[in-house]
């Protein structure tokens, strides 16, 4: 089984993964790209429910979008760094709404990500509106 784990990873190539995120995207998304990629990441989110930090962060890995880390975790904030696998992008906006969206499914409380840029890591910031719950 991990044989071929490690052969579905080889498989990315950083190429083809930069020419999607970088060129193909922005050109067919235009100035919606960022709003759009947001949404489209809780949209996945959605559709890959995930129970814990610990299952969001091995998403991330075998999504090949980095290796994700959990920084603190209070009631209504978390923090998360991310390393990218591949530095690709000015922003990250589908991983956010993707942390933003199983964050609010895990709270039950409307949720929002905010990423910041750093050298060699995103810091995402998630947080909860504990007074607006969601059913």
């Amino acid at each position: 089984m991990q044989h071929a784990k490690e052969k579905k990873e080889e498989l990315i190539s950083p190429f083809a993964y930069t020419l999607l995120r970088n060129e193909l995207l922005p050109e067919l998304l235009g100035k919606e790209e960022q709003p759009i990629l947001y949404w489209a990441g809780k949209h996945l989110a959605r559709k890959y429910p995930l129970s814990s930090a610990e299952e969001i962060c091995q998403f991330f890995h075998e999504a090949a979008w980095g290796e994700l880390s959990v920084i603190s975790s209070k009631q209504s904030k978390m923090l998360f760094e991310l390393n990218p696998s591949y530095n690709h992008s000015s922003h990250f906006k589908l991983e956010a709404g993707f942390l933003a969206e199983q964050v609010q499914n895990m709270n039950r409380c409307t949720t929002e990500t905010f990423e910041q840029i750093k050298k060699d890591v995103v810091l995402f910031t998630v947080e909860s509106n504990l007074k607006d719950k969601i059913r």
